[in-house]
C-alpha cells in the first residue's frame, strides 16, 4: 500500500468540567478544589460505601447535549453510562462511571476559517 493510500483520521476524547451546583452521580455540591478544605464535598456515595448507587445529575446532562449540539454531533436516541473498574488507592468505589459504548453525543465537528478562505 502507498503512502498516498493514506488518509488522516484524529479523533478526540473530550471531557469537561461543567458549571454545574452538584456532581455528575452525586448530590454533593461542587466546591473549590483550591479553595476549599478536604473531605468538604463528599458522600457515602462518592467514598464508596456499600449500597449505594449514583444518581445522574440531569443538568449535567441537559449542558452536555447543548455542547453537543453545539459542535454539530449526531445525538443517539440512547446513551449509556459504564462502570470501569480500577484499582487505584484513590478510588476508594474500585470504579468510575465513563460512556464508551454509547456516549451522549457523537461525531461532531468545528468549523475552522483559514486564511485563504476555505
Amino acid at each position: 500500500m502507498a503512502a498516498s493510500d493514506w488518509k488522516t483520521i484524529v479523533g478526540l476524547e473530550v471531557h469537561a468540567e461543567l458549571l454545574t451546583e452538584s456532581k455528575m452521580f452525586s448530590n454533593c455540591p461542587v466546591v473549590d478544589s483550591v479553595e476549599a478544605p478536604p473531605n468538604t464535598a463528599v458522600d457515602p456515595l462518592s467514598l464508596g460505601m456499600p449500597g449505594t448507587l449514583p444518581v445522574i445529575n440531569m443538568q449535567a446532562v441537559e449542558f452536555g447535549l447543548m455542547v453537543g449540539l453545539a459542535l454539530h454531533c449526531e445525538i443517539p436516541p440512547i446513551n449509556q453510562f459504564s462502570r470501569k473498574s480500577y484499582f487505584y488507592p484513590d478510588l476508594p468505589k474500585g470504579y468510575q462511571i465513563s460512556q464508551y459504548d454509547r456516549p451522549l453525543a457523537v461525531n461532531g465537528y468545528v468549523d475552522i476559517e483559514l486564511t485563504d478562505g476555505t
